[in-house]
C-alpha cells in the first residue's frame, strides 16, 4: 500500500515536471487545418459545393470545390467530428478525428437521399444505430478509445462501461463476459476480417487474456454488438467486436511514439505514391516488469506488429491487405516469495505463444452495388509446459507438456446493393481449418494416469448468408431480416447445413425526434472449440457426437433522445442455449469454463447441456461536444445452465446477478482532462473445494492445485465489488507535433476482492506407511484477498 501511494507521488510530480516543461516551451497555436474531400459512398465521384462545418463550432466552416476539396483553416485543437450536408444527400456526421499537427487528410462518403426536395436542416445524431441491428449495438469513437479511466486504451477494456458487460475484478485478465454468456461466445473482426483472439496469452479454446494485441492508435472506431448480430458475422453468441482501422494519410507522414502502462511502441501512417496509402505499428511490453512490481509470480512479455496497406486500383477499386502478429512468452518468477505465490506457482504453467492473422480483400463499386471478396489466415501456436514443484531436472516430474496448433484459411465473397429504400445482401463464405495437438499430461479421476494423445484433423466449412434491410421514407419505421446457414464435413450432421439455419429479423419504430422502440429475434449457431473436436483417447476421436452450439436470443426495449446531447435507453434480453458441450469426467457446461491460462475444451465431452440467460439493461449517456462525455449503465440479469433436460437449473459462473458501470470524461481548459470510472459488479457463484480429494498425493500431484467438489457446484457466492478508476491527461499542441501525458490510477479505492481460502499442500505426507494411492499431504489454508492500487504514467509523441 506505501510503494504504491510512493509511486503515485513520484509519476504526479514527473507529470507535474513534463506539464511545465511543455508549458515553456509551448508555442501559441490558434488552431489547425482540416482538410478532406466527399465523395458519394457508391459512386465515387466527388460531391461539389457540400458544406462541411465541425461539429460544436458551426462557425468554423467551409464548401466543397468542384472536385469535392475543402480545406477548414484554424480549427481548435481536440477530438472533433465533421457534419456534412449537400442537397439530395443525407446529413452526415463523421467518426471522431484528433485534431492537431497530424490530422490525417479525411476522406468523407455520403449517401444519396431521393425523398429530400429541400436543402438540408436536419442535425444528424451521434447516437447512432443500424437498421440491421436496432438493438444491442454501441459504437465506440476516439474520445473513449484514448481517454477511458482504467481502460489504458485497451479495448476489451473499454466496452465494460456499456450494457450487459461484467468484468473480473481487480483482476488481469481481459475475459469479455456479455449478457451472461462466457469468454468463448465473442468474435472479432476487423475490416472484415475474422480475427479469432485479440488478446496476448491467450485461452485456447476461448478468448481471453491478460492484455489486447490491437494497439489502439490504428483504430477509427468500434461497432460492439451484444444482440442482433449482422448475418455476414458468424460463430458469435454472446457480442462482436467488429473494428473499423483507420486509413493512411494520402498527403503526408506522421508518426506517433508511446510510453504506455504496459508496453513501449511506435506508429505510423502514410502514403506510397498516389494511389497507395499505409499504418503501422509495433509493440514491446514491458508488462514483466509491472508484475514483477506487483510481487506476482508469472511474468508475461511480448511483441506485437499491425501492417494496413490500402490501395486504389481505380475510382472503383481498391484492394487492402491486413496482417497482425503476436509474440509472446509467460516465465513463472520462481524467487517470489508468500504463500499466494506459492500456489500460483504450483499450477501455472510456463506458457509461449505466436499467433498472427494475414488478410487481403478487393472491393469494387459498381453504382448502386458493392462486391467484396477476401481472403485470409490466421494460425495460432500454443506451448504449456509445467513440472512438479518447477523442477525440470527429471522427466519425472512433468505434469504437462502441450503443443497445440490452430490454422484456419477463409475465402469470403459479398454482394450489397442499395435500392432506395431497400439495402440487400447476399454472400458466401468457404473455410479449411487444421488442427494439431500433440499432449503428455497426468490427470487423476479415481486414480492418477499419464494421458498421452497426438492428433491432426482438417476441416472444411462452408456458409450463405443474405438479408434485406427496409427504411421508410419518413425513416421512422426501419425492418431487417437475414437468413444464414453453416455447415463442415466435421460429421454427418454437421455436414447438413439445414440443420444451422440461422434466421434473424428486427424492426425499430420512432414516434418522433425523441422516442422510438425496437426489437430483434435470432438464431445463432457456433462451432464448438477445435480442442474438443480433435480431442482424442487411446488414438480415437471421442467427441464425434458434439454438435454446432445454439443460442436463441430474443431483444426489446425503449430509446428517448434529447437532440444531440442525452440518449437514455431501456433494453430486455432473453438468450436460450441448446446443444451446449458437457464435460464427462465433472458434469460442467464447456460454456462455463475459459477464464484462466491454460487450454480449454481438451477433454470427453458430450452435447447435453442448456442455459439461458435474461435481464433488463439501461443506458444513459450524456455528451457536450468539446467539453463532457458521460456513460452510465445497469444491467439485472440471470445466467443458468443444466447439465441435461432431467436436472435442475444452476447458477453458471457468470451469474453475477447485477453490473453497474459510470464513467465520464470531462475536458477542461488548456488541454487538460479528467476522467472517472466506477464500476460495481455482483458476487460471482463459487464451487466449495474437495478436501478429501485434493489431500491424495496422487490427486495434487497431478495437477499441483486443488480439485472441486462439483456436487456442489457453484453453491455459494463471493461478496459483491466496487472500485474507482480516475485518469488525467494533459496534450501540448506545437505547430508541428503533439506531445500528451496521462496518469491512470485503477483502483483508486484499494478496493479488496476476498475469495474463498485455497487449499494447499504444505509437502509433507501424513501417512507415508499406507499404500502410494492412500497416501495424503497435510494441507494448509491460504488466504485470497486482492486489491491494489495500480498506477500508470504514459506519454506519447505524435509528429
Amino acid at each position: 500500500m506505501e510503494r504504491s501511494f510512493r509511486m503515485i507521488r513520484t509519476l504526479l510530480l514527473a507529470l507535474l515536471l513534463c506539464a511545465a516543461a511543455g508549458l515553456r516551451a509551448q508555442q501559441r497555436v490558434a488552431g489547425y487545418p482540416v482538410s478532406g474531400r466527399v465523395i458519394d459512398r457508391l459512386t465515387r465521384e466527388p460531391v461539389p459545393y457540400a458544406a462541411v462545418v465541425v461539429a460544436g463550432q458551426e462557425q468554423r466552416g467551409a464548401s466543397t470545390d468542384s472536385l469535392g476539396r475543402f480545406r477548414i483553416e484554424r480549427v481548435q485543437p481536440g477530438i472533433s467530428r465533421l457534419q456534412v450536408s449537400s442537397m439530395g444527400y443525407r446529413t452526415t456526421l463523421t467518426p471522431e478525428y484528433l485534431v492537431s499537427a497530424s490530422t490525417p487528410f479525411i476522406e468523407i462518403e455520403i449517401d444519396e437521399d431521393a425523398t429530400q426536395l429541400e436543402a438540408v436542416t436536419v442535425r444528424p445524431t451521434p447516437f447512432r444505430t443500424s437498421v440491421e441491428v436496432p438493438v444491442g449495438m454501441q459504437v465506440i469513437g476516439v474520445r473513449e478509445i484514448e481517454k477511458s479511466p482504467g481502460a489504458n486504451r485497451d479495448v476489451s477494456r473499454i466496452v465494460r462501461s456499456y450494457p450487459g458487460v461484467a468484468f473480473s475484478p481487480v483482476g488481469y485478465r481481459n475475459d469479455l463476459i456479455v449478457r451472461g454468456g462466457g469468454p468463448s461466445e465473442n468474435k472479432f473482426y476487423m475490416d472484415g476480417i475474422e480475427i479469432p483472439n485479440i488478446n496476448h496469452f491467450a485461452t485456447q479454446g476461448a478468448t481471453g487474456g491478460p492484455v489486447s494485441i490491437v494497439n489502439a492508435d490504428l483504430v477509427r472506431e468500434i461497432n460492439f454488438y451484444t444482440g442482433a448480430f449482422p448475418a455476414d458475422r458468424s460463430g458469435a453468441l454472446s457480442s462482436v467486436l467488429d473494428f473499423s482501422l483507420r486509413d493512411g494519410d494520402p498527403e503526408k507522414q506522421n508518426f506517433k511514439a508511446t510510453l504506455g502502462a504496459s508496453e513501449v511502441g511506435v506508429s505510423g501512417n502514410g502514403h506510397i505514391g498516389r494511389r497507395t496509402t499505409y499504418l503501422f505499428s509495433l509493440r514491446q511490453s514491458y508488462l514483466q516488469l509491472l508484475f514483477k512490481m506487483l510481487g506476482l509470480p508469472f511474468l508475461p512479455n511480448y511483441i506485437d506488429g499491425q501492417v494496413k496497406v490500402k490501395t486504389r486500383l481505380s475510382e472503383h477499386d481498391e484492394v487492402t491487405f491486413h496482417a497482425l502478429a503476436g509474440f509472446d512468452n509467460m516465465r513463472l518468477n520462481v524467487d517470489e516469495e508468500g504463500e499466494e505465490a506459492e500456489y500460483l506457482l504450483s499450477y501455472l504453467p510456463r506458457i509461449r505463444q505466436e499467433t498472427f492473422t494475414v488478410g487481403a480483400s478487393w472491393r469494387h463499386y459498381a453504382g448502386r452495388h458493392v462486391q467484396t471478396l477476401s481472403l485470409s489466415h490466421n494460425y495460432l501456436n500454443n506451448r504449456n509446459l509445467k513440472y512438479r514443484n518447477n523442477d525440470a531436472s527429471t522427466e519425472e516430474n512433468l505434469i504437462l507438456r502441450l503443443r497445440g496448433v490452430e490454422q484456419k484459411s477463409a475465402l469470403r465473397f459479398e454482394n450489397r446493393t442499395y435500392a432506395g429504400r431497400w439495402t440487400l445482401r447476399e454472400g458466401a463464405e468457404l473455410t479449411w481449418t487444421h488442427y494439431a495437438n500433440d499432449t503428455r499430461q497426468r490427470l487423476y479421476t479415481d486414480e492418477a494416469l499419464l494421458s498421452e494423445y497426438s492428433t491432426r484433423l482438417g476441416i472444411v466449412g462452408w456458409g450463405l448468408f443474405a438479408g434485406a434491410d427496409y427504411a421508410s421514407a419518413d425513416k421512422r419505421l426501419t425492418a431487417s431480416a437475414g437468413l444464414r446457414a453453416d455447415g463442415c464435413d466435421y460429421s454427418a450432421r454437421m455436414a447438413r447445413p439445414w440443420h444451422q439455419l440461422s434466421p434473424r429479423a428486427s424492426v425499430r419504430y420512432s414516434f418522433n425526434e425523441n422516442w422510438s422502440v425496437s426489437g430483434s429475434a435470432g438464431l445463432y449457431w457456433q462451432l464448438p472449440p477445435l480442442t474438443a473436436l480433435g480431442f482424442k483417447q487411446e488414438g480415437q476421436l471421442v467427441n464425434e457426437s458434439l454438435r454446432y452450439l445454439h443460442v436463441w436470443q430474443f431483444g426489446a426495449g425503449g430509446e428517448w433522445r434529447l437532440r444531440d446531447r442525452l440518449a437514455v435507453s431501456l433494453t430486455g434480453f432473453y438468450k436460450l442455449y441448446g446443444d451446449v458441450p458437457t464435460s464427462v469426467a465433472d458434469g460442467i457446461p464447456l460454456l462455463c469454463k475459459g477464464n484462466d491460462y491454460g487450454v480449454v475444451g481438451n477433454e470427453q465431452l458430450v452435447p447435453t447441456a442448456e442455459g439461458r440467460a435474461y435481464g433488463v439493461e439501461a443506458l444513459a449517456r450524456w455528451q457536450v461536444p468539446g467539453r463532457l462525455n458521460i456513460v452510465g449503465s445497469v444491467t439485472l440479469y440471470r445466467s443458468e445452465y443444466r447439465a441435461d433436460r432431467s436436472a435442475p437449473y444452476l447458477p453458471s459462473a457468470w451469474d453475477n446477478r447485477f453490473v453497474v458501470n459510470v464513467s465520464g470524461t470531462w475536458d477542461l481548459p488548456r488541454s487538460w482532462s479528467v476522467g472517472m470510472r466506477l464500476s460495481a459488479v455482483g458476487g460471482s457463484p463459487y464451487t466449495p473445494y474437495d478436501e478429501e480429494k485434493s489431500s491424495l498425493v496422487e490427486a495434487w500431484d497431478a495437477q499441483g492445485r486443488p480439485y472441486y467438489d462439483y456436487t456442489q457446484y457453484n453453491a455459494r457466492r463471493l461478496d459483491a465489488f466496487a472500485q474507482l478508476d480516475v485518469r488525467v491527461d494533459k496534450t501540448f499542441y506545437f505547430r508541428r507535433c503533439m506531445l500528451g501525458f496521462y496518469i491512470d490510477l485503477q483502483n483508486v479505492t484499494v478496493s479488496k476482492l476476498r475469495q474463498p481460502d485455497v487449499l494447499m499442500s504444505t509437502g509433507v505426507v501424513e501417512n507415508p506407511e499406507a499404500p502410494l494411492a492412500e497416501q495424503r499431504y497435510r494441507m494448509k489454508c491460504i488466504a485470497q484477498v486482492s486489491g491494489t492500487l495500480l498506477p500508470t504514467l504514459g506519454i506519447t509523441v505524435e509528429f
